[in-house]
Parts: structure tokens; sequence; C-alpha cells
């Protein structure tokens, strides 16, 4: 396995989606879940403090929650995605307006990049998203195997 250029996981058609919105998108987010409710019901949903009761309150899906993102919770989105336990995020964030856990944010983006997870970060990249064939499919990703590329990287440092 530390030979193969990718390692490959599968999204079931039952997908773990995590839900994350700043301050300013929450109402913006609970409207894409209520018009979207009869995709949704049929996954797995979590996500960060306030926004996750939000959810769960103003559409009745069941939400597992997670800390608020400045005490942590999108770390811990993060950490499920290492897990193998988010096959998806739905972040509608405020791009203008900065937050005091911005690391974190930048943090979650980079490790959902890593694990090759789907993510939207507006409204019309999750239109996008929930309406894709694979929604009600298994999806096959190819995560790059960085276990070779940081053995490859120390190989060529030790040759110098």
């Amino acid at each position: 396995m530390l030979q193969d250029e990718y390692i490959n996981f599968t999204i079931s058609k039952q997908k773990h989606i995590a839900l994350i919105a700043h301050d300013s998108k929450k109402q913006e987010i609970i409207e894409w879940v209520e018009e979207n409710k009869e995709i949704l019901k049929n996954h797995f949903l979590s996500g960060t403090g306030t926004t996750a009761r939000l959810i769960s309150e103003k559409t009745e899906l069941p939400v597992r929650a997670y800390n608020s993102g400045p005490l942590g919770g999108d770390q811990q989105i993060g950490s499920r995605i290492v897990e193998g336990n988010i096959d998806f995020v739905i972040f509608f964030w405020d791009p203008l307006e900065s937050q005091p856990h911005d690391p974190d944010v930048k943090a979650l983006l980079r490790i959902a990049a890593v694990y090759d997870i789907p993510i939207a970060n507006n409204r019309a990249t999750a239109d996008f998203l929930i309406t894709s064939k694979y929604m009600s499919e298994e999806y096959e990703r190819k995560v790059i195997n960085y276990n070779k590329v940081i053995s490859s990287r120390l190989d060529e440092m030790t040759k110098h």
C-alpha cells in the first residue's frame, strides 16, 4: 500500500454530511437544508454548535452537534474526516468577515482537500453537489498517498 499513488476510499450511498455556517450565513444554510430536506433526510447529518441546533429545530431533521466553531467544532469535524466519519461538507462561510477561529477554518479546508472530501462553500456549489448523481450512489474517492510522497521527499533529502 505504501507504493500505491492513491488510496481508495468508498463513500457509501448514505453520506455523513457536516453542516457548518458562520453567524451571518446561518439563516441561509437553514433555508438551504429546508429546501433540500427530502434528499438530506436520507443521510447522516452533523454540524457545529449553534448551526446544528438551529437546523435541527427549524427543519426537524436529526443533526449531531459538535462544539461551536470557535470552541473547536471545526477541528472536531476535521478529525472526523481523518477518521473516515465525514464524507461531505457544506460550509457556508462569510468571506468578508474575519473570524476568531480563521486558522481552524483553514485547517478544516486543508484536511478536506487532503482527504478528497467534497466541500461546498456557498449555496451554488451546495446545489450542484446535492443534485449530483453521486448523492444516491457509492463513490470511490482517490486520496493521494501522502505517506509515499513524504517517504519520497525524505529519500531525496538523504541523497543530497
